[in-house]
């Protein structure tokens, strides 16, 4: 459920997850209702909505709420902190540089029949967010030899272990490599996704502490999405001049770039609620 929300159109919630990782979590300090509301709200986000979202994320066991008077503040637990902090490692180092490739595919044989649906469905939606894509039906594969562990938790969860098969190998000489790439993910459409991104951020130059503040976590929300989105193929593997490429620079320059801003208003929003 946490990966399909993080692909899935912007919610209060999720919007909330960002904003912890991004500004609460560096700090390890309770905020007050109060500022996430505020901030939330630079989102079209209503108050009740907000406070809804508080709650749920609260009884998935991520915040924990103090009062203080008639005012609630809230902290992050312990694992909630580990969510997001993982999420961070995630986020700010997808779309660095990648390490070279050896050639070698990781293929996973796995069927399931046609009367059992619901599961075809589950496996499929597991194994692509894990970054595999099936070129034939039955057939993933994954240029990351890594990701064996991961297939293997998916495959045994599901009690699919018995009937499945893995094999790590380079591509033979019968049948071009591209074209399975080409059957394996629609490229195209993620090339899209991208371009959406670079267009949206591109050009945007906000001024303001706040303006830079919702810049910011706008940029961190859209991207966070990419990770599940991208099988992080090698570049080799890739169409020429890919625009992820592109999306990754512009994305780690202007977090740099807006950062100190976003953080200073942060600061000063929490620094007036403290007085308050």
């Amino acid at each position: 459920m946490s990966r399909r929300r993080e692909v899935s159109h912007t919610s209060a919630r999720s919007l909330l997850m960002t904003v912890l990782g991004e500004f609460v979590l560096p700090r390890g300090r309770a905020v007050w209702t109060s500022t996430l509301v505020e901030v939330l709200g630079t989102f079209g986000v209503e108050e009740k909505s907000a406070r809804q979202a508080l709650a749920r994320t609260a009884a998935e066991g991520w915040l924990v709420s103090e009062r203080v008077g008639r005012r609630v503040r809230w902290s992050l637990t312990p694992p909630g902190r580990r969510l997001l902090t993982e999420g961070a490692e995630r986020i700010y180092g997808f779309g660095r540089d990648a390490e070279n490739w050896d050639g070698c595919w990781l293929m996973l044989l796995v069927s399931v029949p046609e009367t059992k649906r619901d599961l075809r469905h589950t496996l499929r939606t597991r194994l692509t967010w894990a970054g595999f894509g099936s070129p034939t039906p039955g057939v993933w594969i994954s240029a990351d030899t890594g990701r064996q562990d991961e297939a293997d938790e998916i495959v045994r969860t599901l009690g699919l272990d018995r009937e499945a098969m893995s094999f790590v190998a380079s591509y033979g000489r019968i049948g071009d490599e591209d074209a399975m790439v080409a059957q394996a993910w629609d490229l195209t459409a993620l090339g899209e996704r991208y371009e959406d991104f670079i267009d949206e951020f591109g050009a945007l130059e906000p001024v303001s502490g706040g303006e830079v503040l919702h810049a910011q976590t706008r940029l961190v929300h859209e991207w966070r999405r990419f990770p599940f989105l991208d099988p992080r193929l090698p570049v080799r593997l890739l169409p020429p001049n890919w625009s992820g490429v592109k999306a990754a620079e512009l994305f780690h320059r202007k977090h740099v770039e807006w950062r100190p801003a976003a953080q200073r208003h942060w600061e000063f929003l929490t620094g007036e609620e403290e007085a308050a």
